[in-house]
Order: structure tokens, then sequence, then C-alpha cells
């Protein structure tokens, strides 16, 4: 099934200016569903799953948070953290007049989701949170990111080498997934160090006590074997959630090479909490 697809942009207010964000509409309606990428990554990574949900008649919206894709891309790590980005979430949801969504995302996309249930809990009908970064992931996440800001900080040049390299790959003739790491590798060093220095340092996601107060429906995905995202965070993270359904991948990878399987759990999901919690459409914001 063919479905439309709109980019728009929506601009944010803040201290030093305006922050620009941009993301990808995917068919329409008034039952919403916002998506968000993991760190570093572009939205285009949830593309497939955005058309699969669209398919279904749902209004699927992904997002480039600032710092990442073709959103602003500020150099001051104090505008990063997942607070943050939850707050861009519902400023999204308040620019698309969506008075509630489900609300979803993988690894830090995952805990901005998370994020957006603590800020403006009304706003959320359901959760899909795929491989969250909670308690077990710590020393991991120091281990795989602690480098990219050492890089970013102190060898700036092979971070915006690897973006002079990268960015005139037409990302048309590579395959899907190959593409999006290209994206993923379109990184400016200064921007990236913030990023990745705003995550390490400010908060990372809500606390327990806060997960536990949490009372959207959610289905919680976790993958074996993947140190950053240990499936433990997954399983602590369904068990704390009142309302959270518990689903195992069968790889790492089974989400973005085999997505059948997860799609079919997202979409029955995603229909449900909107069928028990139907949308209430708002006037568009304009900017």
């Amino acid at each position: 099934m063919l479905v439309s697809e709109r980019v728009g942009q929506l601009f944010l207010d803040g201290d030093d200016g305006r922050d620009r964000l941009e993301y990808t509409e995917y068919g329409a309606g008034d039952a919403w569903v916002v998506l968000v990428h993991s760190q570093l990554m572009p939205r285009r990574m949830h593309q497939p799953l955005a058309r699969a949900l669209a398919a279904e008649g749902l209004h699927v919206v992904t997002v480039d948070l600032l710092g990442h894709g073709r959103s602003d891309r500020p150099a001051d790590p104090r505008v990063y953290s997942a607070t943050a980005f939850g707050r861009q979430v519902v400023a999204l949801l308040d620019h698309l007049g969506a008075e509630r969504a489900v609300v979803g995302g993988t690894s830090l996309g995952a805990n901005v989701s998370l994020e957006v249930a603590v800020l403006a809990p009304e706003r959320v009908a359901g959760l899909v949170l795929e491989m969250p970064v909670l308690d077990n992931a710590v020393e991991a996440a120091i281990l795989a990111f602690g480098p990219l800001l050492f890089a970013a900080r102190f060898l700036p040049f092979t971070v915006n080498g690897l973006r002079r390299i990268t960015r005139p790959v037409p990302r048309g003739v590579v395959p899907f997934w190959a593409g999006i790491a290209l994206d993923t590798l379109d990184q400016r060093a200064d921007s990236m160090a913030a990023v990745v220095h705003g995550l390490f340092f400010g908060r990372a996601a809500p606390s327990s006590a806060e997960r536990r107060a949490i009372t959207a429906p959610a289905l919680v995905v976790g993958h074996p074997a993947d140190p950053v995202h240990p499936a433990a965070d997954a399983a602590m993270l369904a068990e704390e959630l009142p309302h959270a359904t518990f689903v195992r991948a069968r790889s790492i990878v089974e989400w973005r090479l085999r997505p059948e399987r997860l799609n079919r759990a997202a979409v029955e999901f995603v229909l449900g909490c909107l069928e028990a919690a139907p949308a209430v459409r708002r006037r568009r914001v304009t900017s």
C-alpha cells in the first residue's frame, strides 16, 4: 500500500535563538505515532517501520532531534539531554496539532519516549521502546561513546574527514542500511562532541521511580547479546512499567533485516493503544 510522505520543519525558541527541527510525515489522519531515532543516527532509520504503520492507516511522524540528521546541530552540550529531547517531541506534537500519540524509539529514542511520558503523560497513548539504555548499560555506553567524544574533542579532523568522504556518496545507489550508516557518519566534530557530552553528563533517562509511575501501555523490545543495549535493561523496564509487554528479539539485527515479526507486534500494539484511547485532533501550529 502506497502512503503519502511529506517533509516538514518546526522552529524552537531557545536562549541563543531559534533552532530548526526537520521531520517526515507518513500517511494521514488523527491516529498519531511518533518515532525517535538512536543516538547520532538519522530519522530515516525508522522509515521501514513508519511505512508499515502508515499502511495500516496510521499517521506516523519521524523526527530528527536537535544535533541529528537534517535538524540544526548546536555545538553547546547544555542543550542536549533526554529531557530536552523529550520537550522537543512534545513541541512537535503541539506543532502537528496531535493531542495524543503513541511515542516510540530505539536506544536513545526509547529513553526520550520515556521522558515524553514523564513530561506530558496525558499526551502519550502508548510507548514502543526498543533496547532502552538504562542502569545495566552504563559501562558499555562509556566504552562505546567515550572514544567518539575523545576523537571529536581532540582529533576533530577524523570526524570531519569522514564527513567529507561519506557526504558525497549518493544514498540512492547503496543498500538502505548502508545509506543509514553513511548518514550516521555525516557528523561535525563540534556538534557530535556536544551531543555525546550532553548525554554523558546530563540526564540520560527518567529515574526508576519516575518510570514506575508511567501508566501508559508499553511494548518493550529487548535484544540478546547486545552489550550496549543489554536485554536486562529492557526486561527491567518491562517489570517497572505497570502496563508493559516484553518481547525478546531473536537477534540484534532482527528488526532491521527481518522485520516482519516485530513490525506485526508493533502494529498490533499501536492499533490497540489508539483504539482504546482515540486521538483528538488539535489545530496545527504554523511556524
